[in-house]
């Protein structure tokens, strides 16, 4: 069943804060624009007294959040995550800006559920973590200084998101169904299979992987894999692994 607006399936996920009055501040930016599911990964310090400071009027959305112990927790049964990023990585996912990365969350939101992934207010998300989402997205900003702090990247986030429903209900066009999705946990499931046999052929070696799997996984990024092409993809590799094993 759809929810009563597709702003309920979009999750804020903010990975390691270290600073409370940061999620605080995240929950009151969160409210204004509609927005209701937050996410901890390993908090440094959740419940806290400044959170529920900074979060004013928002205090139920720090109440209802969910803490994490993993990303893959955190984001396991969602069908699109984009992550967060203020500069230029290595062997990156395909990148848009933060406009049109809230059109297409709320182009995937009307039928499942999406997240919007934010890093460490130190450094960041890890390559790690961005390899785990489909999308990276970059706040245009000035280039001499573009950091933004973590709860105000939330706020421009959570505007763009506002701004691209009310562009759709505006145009008032008939909403396309979508193929139907493979979720990250089932695409996480694909990868940890696809290493398992790339190793045991000896075309993966455990000791030296360089980023191999780095690299397969910006492929399927790339190719927003459905349910039933994750299934076909699963199936080939379990026949290669059988016969290898004859």
């Amino acid at each position: 069943m759809n929810p009563a607006s597709p702003l309920d399936n979009v999750r804020i996920v903010l990975s390691h804060t270290s600073h409370p009055g940061n999620i605080g501040a995240t929950a009151r930016a969160m409210k204004t624009m509609g927005l209701s599911q937050l996410v901890l990964v390993n908090p440094k310090s959740f419940p806290d007294s400044e959170a529920d400071a900074r979060a004013s009027n928002a205090r139920d959305i720090l109440e209802s959040a969910h803490v994490c112990a993993s990303l893959e927790e955190a984001m396991g049964d969602t069908f699109l995550a984009a992550a967060l990023t203020a500069r230029s990585r290595d062997l990156s996912h395909p990148t848009c800006n933060a406009r049109q990365a809230a059109v297409e969350l709320m182009r995937h939101a009307r039928h499942h559920p999406v997240a919007l992934l934010f890093g460490r207010e130190s450094a960041g998300l890890t390559s790690a973590e961005i390899s785990q989402c489909q999308l990276t997205v970059q706040i245009p900003a000035n280039p001499v200084y573009s950091s933004l702090n973590l709860a105000a990247a939330v706020q421009i986030m959570a505007y763009e998101l506002r701004i691209a429903l009310e562009a759709e209900e505006c145009a008032n066009e008939p909403v396309v169904r979508l193929p139907e999705a493979a979720s990250l946990q089932e695409i996480e499931g694909l990868h940890r299979h696809l290493e398992q046999i790339m190793i045991q052929s000896g075309f993966l070696d455990p000791e030296q992987p360089k980023r191999l799997m780095r690299r397969m996984r910006r492929l399927f990024a790339r190719t927003r894999l459905e349910k039933e092409e994750v299934n076909i993809l699963r199936g080939l590799l379990t026949a290669v692994g059988s016969e290898k094993n004859r």
